[in-house]
């Protein structure tokens, strides 16, 4: 990828990132606060800290425990039931892309463009990358996995930081600055590239399959550009994801083909269950689509234009943060307001996770709001 096109994705992404603030005369006025009479319980069970986050944060849940990171370099274990650490470390730099650990191993990558491993707060290497990131590395099957902004694929060993091998795919004439799919199946590699869900053997480097969720349409490249976004949303041999401003669409990963795309705009990741998948659109419109056809199951407007994180379906439930900090619980029945809790006042930016019952909320200032609906 040439500089220029990264100057022009960084460009394109602090643009879009820009129109998403509520503070100009003209900007559109997020919907209010609907009232609600809490239909279920649920509260705050413990509460922590990170140094506020500045860069595309992605949460980790391992097992019983939370794998967090902080702008300031700070990685931190967390056990899921408490929140008590279980360790902690800095790796001295300040932070481009969250933390991606299998619950031994982590790793991170720094605004010097270093990827980063750790084995349980123990530094073990570093190496630079070529180009940057802002997607969280995967550490799967005792390797390092980290994508590029220009999609391609680095694998290292974990416990030396040997590169085993690089897959590199053909130019596209732009890329989006935001993280893209990097996740496990089985045996296999899923990496996004461009609007194509790609599977890739993790011992080589080599594509098993592809298939593509979008075909994108305008008149210039910033129009065309749909780029598959993180995080990708897993249900059985069943993988969903968002063509950026595109496309929402699911591939059976065992065949390696798609099973359904639609047309819908939105810049953010996806959350899926067995039965739906559920995403907002580009006015925060959530929608839940059958996980197996792509039919509309309902959509609900009483979150428009309040900058929705992706959503976690958990059961019953779909949980949703916004730009103020407020955690929506919506029935995955019906998309209507179940409970609401608040944390910190600013924003969600992170995908919600989930350890057992409980629910870890991440927010721009540092806050870290474990939640339990009762």
């Amino acid at each position: 990828m040439s500089l220029k096109n990264l100057a022009a994705a960084a460009l394109a992404f602090g643009a879009l990132a820009g129109c998403s603030v509520f503070s100009s005369s003209t900007a559109i006025k997020p919907a209010e606060l609907e009232q609600i009479t809490p239909a279920i319980a649920g509260r705050v069970v413990w509460t922590a800290r990170l140094d506020s986050v500045k860069f595309p944060l992605a949460l980790t849940s391992v097992g019983d425990q939370f794998v967090v990171a902080g702008s300031d370099g700070t990685v931190q274990a967390l056990q899921a039931s408490d929140g008590r650490a279980l360790w902690s470390a800095n790796v001295g730099q300040k932070l481009a892309a969250g933390v991606g650990s299998d619950g031994r191993f982590a790793a991170v990558v720094t605004t010097g463009n270093e990827v980063v491993a750790l084995d349980v707060g123990q530094v073990l290497w570093r190496k630079t990358l070529p180009t940057p990131v802002v997607a969280a590395p995967l550490v799967a099957g005792e390797r390092v996995f980290v994508l590029t902004v220009d999609r391609q694929v680095h694998a290292y060993d974990v416990k030396n930081g040997d590169k085993i091998w690089i897959l590199r795919r053909p130019g596209e004439p732009l890329t989006l600055a935001q993280p893209g799919v990097i996740a496990a199946f089985k045996d296999t590699l899923i990496v996004g590239q461009g609007t194509r869900m790609a599977g890739v053997d993790p011992l080589r480097g080599t594509i098993r399959w592809e298939a593509s969720v979008a075909n994108p349409r305008g008149t210039n490249e910033v129009e065309r550009l749909a780029d598959l976004v993180g995080p990708l949303a897993r249900s059985g041999e069943t993988l969903c994801a968002r063509a950026f401003q595109s496309a929402v669409g699911c591939v059976n990963a065992e065949r390696g083909s798609l099973m359904w795309s639609r047309n819908v705009g939105g810049t953010l990741g996806v959350g899926a269950d067995a039965k739906q998948v559920v995403g907002g659109d580009a006015s925060d419109r959530l929608s839940a689509w059958n996980i197996s056809n792509g039919d509309v199951l309902w959509t609900a407007e009483q979150f428009l234009n309040r900058r929705l994180s992706t959503p976690l379906i958990l059961g019953a439930t779909v949980i949703v943060g916004d730009f103020e900090g407020q955690v929506h619980f919506i029935s995955a029945a019906t998309g209507k307001t179940q409970l609401r809790l608040a944390t910190d006042g600013s924003a969600v930016v992170a995908a919600p996770v989930v350890s057992g019952n409980t629910i870890l909320i991440a927010t721009r200032n540092g806050g870290l709001f474990a939640m339990r609906p009762e």
